[in-house]
C-alpha cells in the first residue's frame, strides 16, 4: 500500500508532468534555489518559537523543496529521488561503523573524530586542495567564519586560551577606529570584518553561536522598538516627530515592560 510519501511523490511528479501547473514545469534548480533557503530559515524559527504544529508544516515545505529538486533532475535525466536516499543512506552506513560495523567507540568525541577521518578518505572530498574548501559562499557570514575557524583549529591554528582571542578583538577595534578617524572608509570596511571574525571567534571558544546570538539580539531589538511603537500610538503622537531623550526613555522602559 503507498505511503503519504509515495503519495507526495507522485503529486510532485504530476505537477511537473504534461498535464500539471505552468509555474511547476517551468522551474529549474537554479530558480527555485532562494526558496529552499527561505523554507530552511521559516522552520529555524518554528524551533525557536517551539511551534510544533509550524515545524510540522516548515518541514514539509522543506521537503518539498527535496522532492521538487529531485524531480527537476528526473526529468533532465540526471538522477532522481531514489538516487537522493540511496547516496544518504550509504553514506550514513558508512560513516557510523560503530553502528553498522565492528568499530567500537568511547563516547561522541570519538565519534565525530571517525566521522571526519571517513569523510576526508570519501572520493567526493578528495579534490579538495586546500583544508577550507567545501565550506559553502552562500551560508550566513557569521556561520561561515565558525565554520572556517573550526577547520583550521583541527591543525592546531588556535589560541589554548581565551586571553589572546579577546585581545585580538580590542586589537581590530583599535584599527577599525582609527580608519574611522582618518576617514579611509574602505579600510574601516576591512577592519569591521576583522571585528565580527574576531568575534566570531570569542564566542565559538565560548560555545557559543555567533549566529544565533546575534538572531536574538535582533529580535530583543525589534520586541523593544516595537513596544515604543505601541505606545506612541496609543497615545496618537507621531514618532516621527519624537526627540531622541523622548525615545530613549521609552526604550528604558521598554527593558523593563517586554525584556
Amino acid at each position: 500500500m503507498p505511503t503519504e510519501l509515495d503519495r507526495f511523490i507522485d503529486i510532485v511528479a504530476t505537477l511537473r508532468g504534461p498535464n500539471g501547473c505552468p509555474w511547476d514545469k517551468e522551474q529549474t534548480n537554479k530558480s527555485i534555489l532562494s526558496c529552499l533557503l527561505d523554507e530552511a530559515y521559516e522552520y529555524f524559527e518554528a524551533v525557536e518559537e517551539n511551534d510544533k504544529h509550524k515545524m510540522q508544516e516548515e518541514l514539509g515545505d522543506i521537503l518539498l523543496q527535496v522532492v521538487l529538486h529531485s524531480q527537476i533532475a528526473k526529468d533532465e535525466g540526471r538522477f532522481d529521488i531514489e538516487d537522493v536516499a540511496r547516496e544518504i543512506n550509504e553514506k550514513l552506513i558508512r560513516r557510523h561503523p560503530h553502528v553498522f560495523g565492528d568499530t567500537t567507540v568511547a563516547g561522541s568525541g570519538e565519534v565525530i573524530k571517525n566521522w571526519e577521518e571517513i569523510k576526508r578518505g570519501e572520493k567526493s572530498k578528495q579534490d579538495r586542495k586546500y583544508l577550507v574548501d567545501g565550506i559553502p559562499q552562500a551560508l550566513p557570514a557569521l556561520f561561515r567564519a565558525e565554520k572556517v575557524q573550526r577547520r583550521v583549529a583541527k591543525v592546531g591554528f588556535d589560541w589554548d586560551d581565551m586571553g589572546p582571542v579577546l585581545d585580538k578583538v580590542e586589537e581590530e577595534f583599535a584599527e577599525f577606529r582609527e580608519a574611522v578617524e582618518k576617514g579611509d572608509i574602505h579600510h574601516a570596511e576591512e577592519e569591521l570584518g576583522d571585528i565580527f571574525f574576531a568575534l566570531v571567534n570569542v564566542a565559538r571558544h565560548k560555545k557559543i553561536c555567533a549566529e544565533d546570538a546575534l538572531r536574538l539580539t535582533v529580535k530583543k531589538f525589534i520586541r523593544r522598538f516595537r513596544y515604543i511603537e505601541d505606545n506612541y500610538a496609543a497615545s496618537h503622537r507621531d514618532i516621527q516627530e519624537a526627540s531622541l531623550k523622548e525615545l530613549d526613555e521609552f526604550w528604558e522602559r521598554s527593558k523593563r515592560a517586554v525584556g
